[in-house]
């Protein structure tokens, strides 16, 4: 076992950085405050074995802070994922069907093949959606999957995490994931839906303006609504809504579509203001 110890730079840098000590055959990632069953790659390989396939998947289930069990995203059921498969499940879902969010894009219930990894100098990039980029990237190359049934892995819910906290930079953390994805479509002549991109501006437009109400944003109510309207305006999310109605969503985010297009900045902050007091 090889341990390295390194001031917090970001999940990216960290997992880079593990990727560069890095000499067995397979790859995987655990987050800090999460874990794995003690023969979960035990199972994983012997899946991969029975399949014949360079690459393993788990499925995986929620951990409250109090130790309860619940499920989260979607179950793939257990079997053989040849490379058709895995473009269709993994790298067109995570382009193509982000607002319907069918597919989680977490890399930590993979086993991965380190020699493909290294061969085409994969790395994680950014602090936010750095886990699609990297499955798009890998499952780009024609990889095979094996899926075993087992939730084998705790996601533990932790009101701390970075996906729950106030984001500043968000905006630009999206045009650089975005811009990426575009690069990766180009690279590897992914074949998508011809709205992907729209489909995609309207993804990050409402995790945007989902996070003007996170905790942790200074900001006043009065200053939240210009900065929803300032969102709206971007270049990165502007054109999708002028030009595109997003469909096939959940109720909750059909409504903030709706509000964002009518331009009902003030309506959409009291709908936010709401949600959240009904949490705490």
């Amino acid at each position: 076992m090889r341990v390295l110890h390194k001031e917090n730079g970001g999940v990216s840098r960290a997992r880079n950085s593990g990727l560069d000590m890095a000499t067995g055959e397979l790859i995987s990632f655990v987050d800090a405050d999460d874990h794995i069953l003690p023969n979960a790659y035990e199972k994983m390989l012997k899946a991969m074995e029975t399949y014949g396939t360079d690459t393993a998947l788990c499925n995986f289930i929620a951990e409250a802070p109090d130790g309860a069990l619940s499920a989260y995203g979607a179950h793939i059921p257990g079997g053989r994922y040849d490379a058709t498969d895995t473009e269709k499940m993994i790298v067109h879902s995570l382009l193509c069907d982000r607002l319907a969010a069918t597919f989680n894009g977490f890399v930590w219930c993979y086993l991965f093949d380190r020699k493909s990894i290294e061969e085409h100098k994969i790395r994680f990039t950014g602090a936010y959606l750095e886990d699609e980029l990297f499955l798009i990237e890998y499952f780009s190359l024609g990889h095979t999957l094996a899926v075993t049934d087992e939730e084998l892995y705790r996601y533990c819910l932790n009101p701390a995490s970075v996906t729950r906290k106030y984001l500043k930079n968000y905006p630009e953390t999206f045009r650089v994931s975005f811009d990426i994805k575009k690069a990766l479509v180009q690279k590897y002549s992914i074949s998508t839906a011809a709205d992907w991109e729209y489909t995609t501006m309207w993804a990050g437009l409402l995790i945007a303006v989902a996070n003007e109400f996170a905790p942790g944003n200074p900001a006043s109510k009065a200053q939240k609504i210009k900065n929803l309207r300032a969102l709206c305006c971007d270049s990165v999310f502007a054109p999708a809504v002028r030009a595109y109605k997003p469909e096939g969503m959940g109720r909750n985010k059909t409504v903030v579509a709706s509000l964002i297009r009518m331009k009902q900045y003030s309506l959409l902050a009291a709908l936010y203001n709401f949600k959240n007091r009904n949490r705490s």
